[in-house]
């Protein structure tokens, strides 16, 4: 039965199967080809409604911050918001095949370190029988226009299943596609208070290998929160219009982890205005700071270490002031073991590979879940 308030296309896909006959060495392939065709039911995510959108009002559906922000925030923070780093879509369905196919914003489809299955593939999760979210299947983008099966001979039955949007590139368009005449039901965005994440390119998702090891879309999984990514890669430091324009959303808990942008001077002079504008509006909501991380190579570097103890001295400080002042529920998180210790959490010593990515969620997920238990 048809669902009146999506769009639903159906369309006639030609699926072709080779049967292969191997001959003797170095003889030709013979192929028959067998044209089968499927009917797909397309379901549009705009008319399903996907989780990680802090404002309703964007000038793109898939943007990170509200059209208002065009001319407000720096054009760096401007561009890099069209990313739908941390926007997910959530649906049910007892499909043996899922099928996807979206438009890109950018032709910038990958990075030297970061592959296009992170920077502009999707990635798809699904509830296995114990209830645990687990990795299904991912996709990259050889073009800006993707139209590709995501899933096929799934298992049978109906489960929940999680498609998570590119990291480093935008959407102008996404649909879900399941085999005619199967079950589809729409999961619409949580109404639970989201984790709202600012910060630098970590927290935008480099140097993730695909969309779903990002740690904020792995703490996402783990607390059964919706999370709302805002790191902007080489760009988050704490600018007062970035800080109005967060205190206009009400999550469970802020987290704020700047530093890796950032140096000692401007951490003393931003970091207390940032807590006192989040204030202004969201009085007793949560917010931690979090320190940077310690380069992996930092041994080797005597300025790199100096740069870390100084930035995180400068935080301490700003950290303690408030506190000193009557501040509550201001809570800190140590950034030296968000790498672990060996060496081996980082693509570049600095941007997590998704062992790093896992070891920051593994650093964070204490903190946030002592936070979330106690409101």
């Amino acid at each position: 039965m048809e669902n009146n308030y999506l769009s639903r296309r159906k369309f006639n896909t030609k699926i072709l199967i080779g049967a292969f006959g191997l001959g003797a060495s170095h003889s030709l392939f013979a192929q028959k080809k067998i044209i089968l065709k499927k009917e797909i039911d397309w379901y549009n995510a705009k008319d399903i409604g996907v989780e990680g959108k802090g404002w309703t009002d964007t000038k793109r559906y898939f943007d990170r911050l509200p059209s208002k922000a065009e001319g407000i925030v720096r054009n760096p923070i401007w561009n890099l918001s069209r990313h739908s780093a941390g926007m997910c879509l959530r649906f049910q369905t007892d499909s043996p095949n899922i099928y996807v196919r979206y438009k890109l914003y950018s032709e910038r489809l990958s990075m030297t370190h970061m592959p296009a299955t992170g920077v502009s593939g999707v990635d798809l999760y699904a509830e296995d029988g114990e209830g645990i979210s687990r990795w299904v299947n991912g996709v990259g983008a050889e073009d800006q226009k993707v139209d590709k099966t995501l899933a096929q001979g799934l298992a049978p039955g109906s489960r929940r299943y999680t498609l998570y949007f590119p990291l480093y590139n935008g959407v102008d368009k996404m649909e879900i596609g399941v085999e005619k005449g199967n079950f589809f039901n729409p999961l619409h965005p949580r109404k639970e208070k989201p984790i709202l994440f600012y910060g630098t390119s970590i927290m935008h998702g480099a140097c993730a290998s695909r969309p779903g090891i990002s740690f904020p879309a792995i703490l996402g999984r783990r607390l059964g929160r919706p999370i709302i990514n805002l790191g902007f890669d080489g760009n988050g430091i704490m600018e007062p219009e970035v800080a109005s324009l967060l205190a206009e959303l009400d999550p469970c808990v802020f987290v704020i982890d700047c530093l890796p942008n950032m140096n000692e001077k401007s951490v003393s002079e931003r970091t207390i205005p940032l807590v006192k504008k989040l204030r202004e509006t969201n009085n007793k909501t949560p917010i931690l700071l979090v320190e940077d991380r310690s380069f992996t190579n930092t041994p080797f570097f005597p300025s790199m270490k100096l740069h870390h103890q100084k930035s995180r001295r400068a935080l301490k400080k700003a950290f303690a002031e408030l506190v000193y002042s009557g501040e509550v529920n201001l809570y800190y998180l140590d950034g030296d073991n968000l790498l672990g210790r060996d060496g081996e959490g980082a693509t570049d010593g600095s941007h997590p590979s998704d062992l790093g990515m896992i070891r920051y969620a593994d650093a964070y997920e204490p903190a946030l879940r002592s936070i979330l238990k106690q409101f």
